[in-house]
């Protein structure tokens, strides 16, 4: 049971959070909003929901006269959920608080009230989204990619299925003498496994090597698609094509098919027309590679998609991103880890954090407005523009990129000033203004920072961002 001492740690709390909750519930609290709290904060991992204070700090206890009869409610929650939770009444220079301690879920199985899973968002209490329910009946099972594609297999079906040869190649290995070289060093990746003679393959050999996906019901759905869209909707499409190879024996394909589908500008030189690509296939590779290897496979009803429109393209993959779409230059942190292990080795990845550098880096030097990343409930996306004159560009594609721009000085331990500014816009010295008004949008939407806040000058100023 919760002490003292317990609660005036609560009280100096920094915010409320998914697991504390406070309320001021003076004369009484409505029966059905303590139901759900409970309900949501054990959904949540367990936490307190505490009667009687204030909720903004300073916090003042205030005490409450809600839920009298202790022993009568503990009994009515049980009966109610199924589930215990501890109540506390402390009493405090007279006044009385009222701690409700309400245990975590159990692993797997959420918990809900009148059919409705509840969980934290904010202040409020709002009901469990697909994705989060899945995740959480899934908890206690094998990652998705560690699950059986196919089993029962013989050793000459394993190899009629995956694409060995390809696999030897791309890691630069000798290919074995025998068949039973071959399969060990398969089960050595943990690609496939043997089960008294028979062997298993797992979803992450599927995925990676699969000659054809239509061949792993578990995974086919994990196929990536490019459409091409005559314009920039989706009234029209010109192609709609779906990949039928492994990430890793069919990325090289992937990349190809969606580069000769891409708008090209024609370029003359002295001696001969060149057509030049619109988007550099450096950002396109890493997009793709990242939008493969960091998708949610728990994540049913989408798929990795491409879609190239006659201004830009977008690369969307299935799930919402771990990280922050402000943080994708600096931050990395992936959920399938040993896929991208392995797209690394092959050399379709680049190490940890550095494709979304490279791409930034690339949309610069070919002058294109900045990627702009999009972070869904169910998908996250990254686009990116073709060539647009920076007259043309309105404040969010100027801020956008002055952000970006900021990180990527920042991470290459450099600083943004409006010289490196003007030099990513390709500006010439006398429309300084131009890239102070610039700098001075992004300050005010606390994009970016001064790097020295003393320092007056904005001749000499330098910049980082918000996050540094």
């Amino acid at each position: 049971m919760i002490t003292h001492d317990a609660l005036q740690r609560l009280l100096v709390a920094p915010a409320e959070s998914e697991r504390l909750e406070f309320k001021e519930a003076k004369q009484n609290y409505e029966w059905q909003k303590a139901l759900e709290y409970c309900v949501a904060i054990a959904n949540e991992g367990g936490g307190y929901l505490v009667l009687g204070v204030t909720d903004e700090l300073p916090r003042q206890i205030v005490g409450s006269r809600a839920f009298l009869n202790v022993p009568e409610t503990k009994e009515r929650i049980f009966d109610k959920l199924r589930f215990r939770v501890e109540i506390t009444e402390l009493s405090h220079f007279d006044m009385r608080v009222v701690v409700f301690e309400i245990p975590a879920r159990p692993q797997g199985q959420p918990i809900e009230l009148d059919g409705r899973y509840l969980m934290r968002v904010g202040q409020s209490v709002r009901p469990l989204t697909g994705d989060q329910l899945r995740k959480i009946i899934a908890e206690g099972q094998s990652p998705v990619l560690d699950q059986t594609a196919i089993s029962g297999l013989s050793p000459d079906a394993v190899i009629a299925l995956l694409d060995v040869q390809a696999y030897f190649d791309l890691m630069k290995w000798p290919f074995p003498s025998n068949r039973e070289g071959i399969l060990a060093r398969l089960q050595k990746e943990t690609l496939i496994r043997q089960e008294d003679g028979r062997y298993t393959i797992l979803n992450l050999g599927a995925v990676l090597l699969a000659k054809d996906l239509r061949e792993f019901p578990t995974v086919w759905r994990k196929a990536p698609r490019v459409v091409v869209y005559k314009s920039t909707n989706k009234a029209e499409t010109i192609r709609d094509w779906l990949g039928s190879k492994g990430y890793a024996v069919g990325f090289e394909g992937l990349i190809s098919f969606v580069n000769s589908q891409l708008p090209a500008n024609e370029v003359i030189g002295q001696a001969r027309r060149d057509d030049v690509r619109m988007y550099p296939e450096i950002a396109i590779r890493e997009l793709v590679a990242n939008a493969l290897v960091h998708q949610d496979f728990e994540e049913t009803g989408s798929l990795i998609m491409i879609e190239i429109y006659s201004d830009r393209i977008e690369i969307a993959n299935p799930g919402q991103s771990l990280i922050s779409r402000d943080r994708f230059v600096d931050e990395y942190k992936s959920r399938n880890e040993r896929l991208a292990d392995v797209m690394r080795r092959l050399g379709i990845c680049e190490e940890k954090g550095s494709g979304i550098d490279k791409v930034v880096l690339q949309t610069e030097f070919y002058q294109l407005p900045a990627p702009d990343i999009r972070v869904g409930e169910h998908q996250t996306s990254v686009v990116l523009f073709a060539h647009k004159d920076f007259n043309k560009m309105d404040s969010s594609d100027r801020v956008r990129a002055c952000y970006l721009h900021c990180c990527l000085r920042y991470v290459s331990n450099q600083r943004m000033t409006n010289k490196s500014l003007r030099e990513r816009f390709r500006l010439s010295d006398a429309r300084t203004e131009t890239a102070s008004r610039i700098i001075a949008d992004a300050m005010e939407e606390g994009r970016i920072k001064s790097d020295d806040p003393e320092n007056r000058s904005k001749r000499y100023a330098r910049y980082i961002p918000f996050w540094a």
